[in-house]
């Protein structure tokens, strides 16, 4: 009896960087614990393993991860990245490292492959929702902050609410990933560990900062409308938003913070007169693109990101005080949301952008958030409402329902 002959297998090579599929490909390989996912609409990121952690201790964010990207460097190889999120607290530790590799392709948008259908929705999954704090105890908290503003204590507040989402079958948070990518591949979607067995995953609309040489560029979002089913009724949704004075002046107070916090790091800065609008596949959002020219060569991505964080558009101004707003108010930790997520190489280029629309997942439960800006003319209904709109991003990447 003659012996079997059985091909040997043969390793399949990464396609090309730019080839159709690249980026969806990263996207598909993408594995929880280990990875770190960022497709932002520049390029996608795909970091495995971690070489080395960037340490939590009393000096500065900033200092602490240029030094690992030193030491790395040193180490030789492709010019180091570190990525991962920053919390919203002051001090609070960053959940960021070196991945041993990083393996990049063109934007996910970019990607011919990322219009072909994802992962089914399981329909059949029973989540049991619990939301905190209750929607009325969340319009009451709106309502209380108008009112101290009408009085002239602060000028604006952003406070959020989560939904507890727990499942009786083990997550699948590749899938989960895939949704949200796919949903909004115009997006920064992102998976990164955010502590011992927690993962922060989501599709964010807003970039904080980036960084390319001797160039930045920041694009805040604040002002907010839900999108429709109806296209005539989308289009009037969108001009309204445009020409609210409630959102206008919203997002005027993000653009002037955000400003003031740039210029001293710019030869030349460009702020647009009026926003325009970004929409995503739940909402509409007032949007300014502001560009800029460093004075010194020196200033990291992250350097002009902890200038920037946190922004009115996740906090409030001033900025103690809506801090101290957001303690009273909100019956939980918002960990990282409201922070930060992304990456930096050694010499300094990166993108860092705001951590919303995302959830945070341990164990077989995920905890989603949203936030709304809250101003003396805010309508306790209306933030509710936007909340629950912005929830949507990722309740349909679930299969769940409020």
């Amino acid at each position: 009896m003659s012996a079997s002959l059985r091909t040997p297998t043969v390793p399949t090579a990464p396609p090309p960087h730019d080839a159709p599929g690249a980026a969806t490909a990263l996207l598909e390989a993408y594995r929880p614990g280990t990875d770190r996912f960022l497709a932002t609409p520049r390029h996608t990121l795909l970091g495995s393993g971690t070489t080395a952690p960037v340490p939590h201790d009393s000096r500065p964010l900033t200092l602490r991860v240029q030094e690992v990207l030193d030491a790395a460097r040193r180490a030789g190889g492709p010019v180091p990245v570190v990525m991962g999120s920053v919390p919203f607290a002051p001090g609070g530790e960053a959940a960021l490292a070196v991945p041993e590799t990083v393996r990049r392709a063109t934007a996910l948008r970019e990607d011919p492959l990322v219009a072909l259908h994802g992962p089914d929705v399981d329909r059949s999954a029973d989540w049991r929702i619990r939301e905190v704090p209750a929607a009325q105890e969340y319009s009451d908290a709106v309502a209380a902050a108008v009112q101290r503003m009408r009085a002239g204590e602060f000028d604006k507040v952003v406070l959020a609410r989560t939904l507890e989402l727990t499942s009786a079958r083990d997550l699948d948070l590749p899938a989960m990933l895939s949704r949200l990518a796919r949903r909004d591949p115009d997006g920064y979607t992102f998976a990164v560990p955010s502590g011992p067995g927690r993962t922060l995953v989501g599709a964010s609309p807003e970039l904080l900062v980036a960084r390319r040489g001797g160039r930045l560029v920041a694009n805040p979002l604040a002002g907010s409308a839900q999108r429709s089913n109806d296209l005539a009724e989308d289009v009037r949704r969108a001009a309204a938003l445009l020409d609210s004075p409630k959102d206008l002046h919203e997002h005027a107070v993000v653009v002037d913070a955000i400003r003031e916090a740039l210029a001293p790091f710019c030869v030349s800065l460009d702020v647009p007169e009026r926003p325009t609008l970004v929409r995503t596949a739940a909402m509409w959002h007032l949007s300014t693109t502001l560009t800029g020219e460093l004075r010194d060569p020196s200033s990291t991505a992250l350097d002009l990101a902890s200038a920037l964080h946190p922004t009115p558009a996740v906090c409030g101004t001033p900025t103690d005080v809506a801090r101290q707003v957001i303690a009273d108010s909100e019956p939980f930790d918002r960990g990282a949301y409201t922070g930060m997520v992304g990456w930096q190489d050694a010499d300094g280029d990166g993108d860092w952008v705001v951590t919303i629309r995302c959830a945070e997942a341990e164990g077989r439960t995920l905890r989603l958030f949203a936030g709304a800006g809250v101003v003396a003319e805010s309508s306790p209904a209306a933030e509710t409402a936007e909340t629950a709109a912005k929830f949507r991003t990722f309740l349909s990447a679930v299969g769940a329902a409020l």
